[in-house]
């Protein structure tokens, strides 16, 4: 099993501005030496996070020019709509900090869901050049955790052909609304060099300690079996 780094917050806000500090610490670190591609997700813990990094970037003139924004999951809605987690991320983040256009790859929600699906992988192969397995290698991904322990939009309950399933991103039925979603898959996450999980609010601690013990069986737990290591922010009492 892979290890996991947990790091425990008293409220969400603290939560949320420690993770933001550290994203903006990696960003500093990768420089302008090329893309720096992270995935974002939704949820409300993603929106503490874009407005932390808002406030933390706001002064310093083209910071992001080189980071690359994908999603690790979308909800098959408009971009508009309060369900979409592009619009959070756009509203929250990009228009405050004036992330150019052509830095932002979202997934096209409004869009049928196979043909979406296909894009958005293409999209990243086209600006992501590591490759592990034939997954795209992104540099950072960012997941929240819901309180069945899924992240993205990888839910319990999916049988073992489709959680192997190779494809990049994929279309998926969820067990919420809105139903219809389009997420990364296991592998595409098993392969990025770090993945974060904001893991808050009420209600999620049985789902995270399952997700923590050897032999759990959320969806969170599998992605921490697949990767060596990965980092853990909560509030959570356990």
């Amino acid at each position: 099993m892979g290890t996991f780094d947990l790091r425990r917050f008293d409220v969400p806000e603290k939560l949320a501005r420690s993770a933001a500090s550290d994203w903006v610490s990696e960003v500093s670190a990768h420089g302008q030496s090329g893309v720096f591609s992270t995935a974002l997700s939704g949820g409300r813990i993603a929106r503490n996070f874009f407005s932390e990094v808002a406030v933390q970037v706001k002064d310093r003139r083209d910071f992001l020019s080189a980071v690359h924004f994908f999603w690790g999951d979308e909800r098959c809605v408009p971009p508009t709509v309060p369900e979409s987690n592009f619009r959070a991320a756009r509203e929250l983040l990009f228009d405050l900090v004036s992330v150019p256009v052509s830095l932002i790859h979202r997934v096209r929600g409004e869009d049928p869901p196979d043909q979406a699906a296909v894009a958005a992988e293409a999209e990243l192969r086209r600006v992501v050049s590591d490759y592990l397995a034939d997954q795209p290698i992104l540099d950072l991904v960012l997941l929240g955790m819901g309180e069945d322990g899924h992240v993205a939009s990888l839910f319990p309950g999916e049988p073992e052909e489709m959680m192997a399933s190779p494809a990049v991103y994929r279309c998926v039925t969820a067990v919420k609304p809105p139903p219809l979603r389009i997420t990364l898959g296991y592998p595409a996450l098993a392969a990025a060099r770090q993945v974060w999980v904001m893991a808050s609010g009420p209600g999620k601690e049985s789902a995270l300690r399952e997700s923590l013990a050897p032999n759990g069986r959320t969806p969170l737990a599998r992605l921490l079996r697949l990767r060596s290591c990965t980092r853990i922010y909560s509030d959570c009492k356990i």
